[in-house]
């Protein structure tokens, strides 16, 4: 086994990522593994848990099941602790992970998906309601 199979891709994960499979029915983890075609470590940065925390308390009875459900999802991803300044936006912590640890992102949000192109970092989104696509290499 090389060295590049033993060691699992990193896929940041952002919070409309983790909404996919209960508005589309699409199971994100099972779909990643199929698309990638090898070892995946899915990681939740911590800005993107708090920010599906806040959400699991707001009034809407709709937003607080899914962000109950998103969160349930991030049982299957590494958590990660991240040191960002204040000012920054979860996004702002999306992008700076990512192009720290060159990892790609599954995001549906189109102008975070922008601005990680921008810098040349490969994301996965959700494309016409039903698979999930690439837009760009992952190495």
């Amino acid at each position: 086994m090389s060295k590049t199979t033993a060691q699992p891709l990193k896929i940041i994960l952002d919070s409309n990522a983790l909404f996919t499979p209960l508005e589309l029915k699409i199971d994100i983890f099972e779909e990643l593994r199929r698309l990638l075609n090898r070892n995946i470590e899915y990681i939740v940065i911590y800005p993107v848990k708090a920010e599906l925390e806040i959400l699991a308390n707001k009034r809407s009875h709709k937003l607080r099941r899914q962000a109950n459900f998103a969160l349930s999802l991030t049982e299957k991803c590494k958590i990660v602790s991240v040191t960002v300044p204040d000012k920054f936006t979860t996004d702002d912590a999306i992008v700076e992970v990512a192009k720290k640890w060159n990892s790609p992102v599954f995001t549906n949000d189109g102008q975070l998906r922008r601005r990680l192109r921008d810098i040349s970092l490969p994301v996965i989104y959700v494309r016409q309601k039903s698979r999930l696509e690439i837009d760009g290499l992952i190495t």
